[in-house]
């Protein structure tokens, strides 16, 4: 009988590594958490902000990308090969499309330089021992035209003699302060007289609120080309008399005895140039 061959078996057990899963996931989270902060960071901005800094914030993302890389109202915000973005640079058509072109791109360059222009004018006058109370006679305000100072009459503290155009001391060392600020941008200045509503005894007749109020605009010019202020860059002096009140006031309120200085942007500055050219011939008809 033939001995059973015997087969031994051995078994070894497989350590086989498991299949790597990848890290595309951690990528994705830390973009989600990326965004997720940025976001955050928006949103406190946004709640803290003043409605200036707002207004200037919404106007930078107006800006488009190229011109805020390359600055100022250069062609390359167009898409277009032809500069301007109209049929031909050469026409009027094309010269009008470049010249809205430039309107558009330039504000939030010009709203920057406003606010820091009052940032610098209400540390300066906060400095100031004697001009610190005069703050809270100060309003500043981004118009369509530019940024509008306005100084205020109080009872207690007039700007002016009472029905007179003589500048009380604090007023003048208040537009002598201001001039040397004023200088810092080249924009050009408006000045506006403003008077409350209690009328001269003669009426209109005579002197009148029309005559005061230009005539307080003329004594604010002088305290501010004497404090500094180039004189070109005056480019209208006017007084409004009562006609212009104060929002949300009663015509007689002593707030409406002020003295508005703006600094105008280019297209408010263009528009006052315009007034003394003279106005174009109608085209002829074929």
């Amino acid at each position: 009988m033939s001995e059973a061959v015997r087969r031994i078996v051995v078994r070894r057990r497989s350590h086989r590594a498991e299949a790597h899963h990848g890290g595309s996931w951690k990528i994705a989270l830390a973009d989600f958490m990326t965004a997720l902060m940025a976001l955050f960071l928006v949103l406190w901005m946004i709640s803290t902000a003043t409605p200036q800094q707002l207004q200037g914030l919404a106007e930078y993302f107006r800006t488009p990308l190229n011109v805020a890389m390359t600055g100022g109202d250069r062609s390359t915000a167009s898409t277009s090969a032809i500069p301007g973005g109209g049929d031909d640079p050469a026409h009027a058509k094309g010269e009008q499309a470049r010249i809205d072109l430039r309107d558009q791109t330039r504000p939030a360059e010009t709203q920057r330089q406003f606010l820091e222009l009052q940032r610098r004018i209400e540390s300066t006058i906060s400095a100031d021992d004697s001009l610190r109370e005069l703050r809270q006679q100060m309003r500043f305000d981004v118009t369509p035209e530019g940024l509008r100072i306005q100084l205020l009459d109080t009872d207690p503290r007039p700007m002016f003699h009472l029905g007179s155009d003589q500048v009380a001391p604090y007023m003048r060392e208040l537009l002598r302060t201001l001039a040397p600020l004023l200088n810092d941008l080249p924009n050009p200045l408006s000045i506006t007289g403003h008077t409350d509503s209690v009328p001269y005894a003669n009426g209109e007749r005579g002197y009148s609120n029309w005559e005061l109020s230009a005539d307080r605009a003329n004594a604010s010019r002088r305290e501010l080309i004497t404090g500094g202020l180039a004189p070109e860059k005056l480019l209208r002096v006017a007084g409004l008399g009562d006609r212009v009140p104060m929002a949300g006031s009663h015509p007689g309120d002593p707030v409406n005895r002020r003295i508005t200085l703006l600094v105008l942007n280019e297209q408010a500055a263009r528009r006052i140039r315009a007034e003394g050219e003279p106005a174009g011939r109608a085209p002829l008809q074929e």
